[in-house]
């Protein structure tokens, strides 16, 4: 068995999601949820190049009048979402996402800000070398952002390119100046481990040189090839889940040997880091509220988002599409997934017990009446190759499990979102 199969950020994934049929008003979907607790999240779906390991929902070269009309209409989704929500909604966290949020101008950037309203609040800005300047990181800082996160992936500019990622370490040490200079509380730099011709002095390299910038986070990635990305057809192997993993423990001990904290297989912080996400929301049980064609939203029984896609030519279709919505259509959820009871037990589980700190089963218990080893047997198997510890109160990874993440995330779906994700139409 592999030991990367995917990654689990979100359950169920979007590939299980489908045109629901009727679509439902938010103000239905919404009715019975509690609102007092939301994480807020708006995708910019623009980048300036497109990574070869991206699958992400983004699109390169967007002219302005794209850029203008997207905006446009996530000005009208934002006031279709309130009217639909009585205006009762408590945002506690918020991201901006993409894509780059950074792609946006400054002036389009303060007026993205204008319109989505997250003044107050822990606000997370996605990043690049190239878009990291100081003009805009002005407007992040001004506007109350308190995390940023650059995709480094390499500071070696050879491993870059083989990444498809060109660009050059003296423009990503030029926008974490700026970054730093522009005095937001967190920076996270992401990095990626696996890259054709990578060695593990080179990996230490990249690694010591993010440590020079004192992040307080880092997030370091095993490089995946996925269907439609600009690496697609590389193969995997044996000797590619071992160069993988080797990095990986490398990396790990290496930002433990630093002072950092492992949170999860990928996050890493330092312990004197300044929290900027409080206690407020919980990722298990409270909703979101997405704006943009590629945002998912959460509520306990429904997930909804727009049409996926990946491919280029499609993606730009569902972005033409979205910037030609009247306001009335984003009173509606479009397509999404259902989660029975059952569902909802399996994403409280993948969403705990993937982090570091584990599921508390006193939690757990209190949400949905049942012990969490009783309703998923699969557990005890976890148990059995060393990967899982279960004590009175708690479940957790060992650390051997926590490097196998990628691997235990799947074998917790259901058959049916299986099913669901193996039916979907890749484009």
């Amino acid at each position: 068995m592999t030991p990367y199969q995917d990654y689990v950020y979100a359950y169920p994934h979007k590939t299980a999601y489908r045109p629901l049929d009727p679509r439902p008003r938010l103000r239905d979907v919404w009715a019975d949820e509690p609102r007092d607790a939301l994480f807020h999240y708006v995708h910019i779906p623009f980048c300036e190049i497109r990574c070869g390991f991206c699958n992400l929902f983004t699109r390169t070269g967007a002219p302005g009048e794209l850029v203008t009309k997207y905006l446009d209409a996530v000005e009208r989704q934002a006031m279709a979402v309130r009217d639909e929500l009585g205006g009762r909604a408590t945002f506690v966290q918020a991201a901006i996402g993409g894509g780059t949020p950074t792609y946006l101008e400054p002036e389009e950037l303060a007026r993205l800000f204008d319109i989505v309203g997250v003044a107050g609040i822990p606000l997370s800005v996605e990043t690049s070398p190239d878009t990291a300047t100081p003009e805009r990181l002005a407007v992040l800082a001004e506007r109350g952002t308190t995390r940023v996160s650059i995709g480094v992936q390499s500071f070696d500019d050879s491993e870059a390119r083989a990444a498809v990622r060109p660009q050059k370490r003296a423009t990503v040490e030029s926008a974490l100046d700026a970054i730093r200079s522009a005095s937001i509380p967190v920076l996270n730099i992401d990095l990626i481990y696996g890259i054709t011709g990578q060695t593990d002095n080179s990996w230490r390299a990249s690694l010591d040189a993010a440590l020079t910038w004192r992040p307080e986070e880092l997030y370091l990635y095993p490089l995946y090839v996925r269907p439609l990305t600009g690496l697609a057809g590389r193969e995997t192997s044996q000797e590619w889940d071992e160069q993988r993993m080797r990095l990986y423990r490398l990396g790990r001990d290496h930002l433990l040997a630093a002072g950092y904290e492992q949170q999860s297989m990928r996050m890493f912080r330092r312990p004197d880091a300044p929290s900027v996400g409080g206690d407020d929301y919980s990722c298990q049980s409270d909703g979101m509220v997405g704006l943009g064609c590629g945002a998912r939203s959460y509520t306990k029984g429904l997930h909804y988002s727009f049409d996926y896609a990946v491919s280029p030519s499609a993606v730009r279709g569902i972005i033409d599409d979205y910037v030609s919505r009247p306001m009335s259509d984003f009173a509606r959820a479009e397509v999404g997934v259902r989660l029975d009871a059952d569902e909802q037990r399996r994403r409280h589980l993948l969403q705990s017990v993937l982090q570091a700190e584990g599921l508390e089963k006193a939690l757990y218990r209190k949400r949905f009446g049942t012990d969490v080893t009783d309703d998923f047997r699969e557990l005890a198997d976890l148990a059995e190759r060393g990967w899982l510890t279960d004590s009175e109160d708690r479940l957790r990874l060992t650390p051997e499990g926590l490097a196998w993440s990628d691997a235990i995330g799947p074998l917790l779906f259901s058959p049916a979102i299986r099913a669901a994700m193996a039916a979907y139409d890749r484009r």
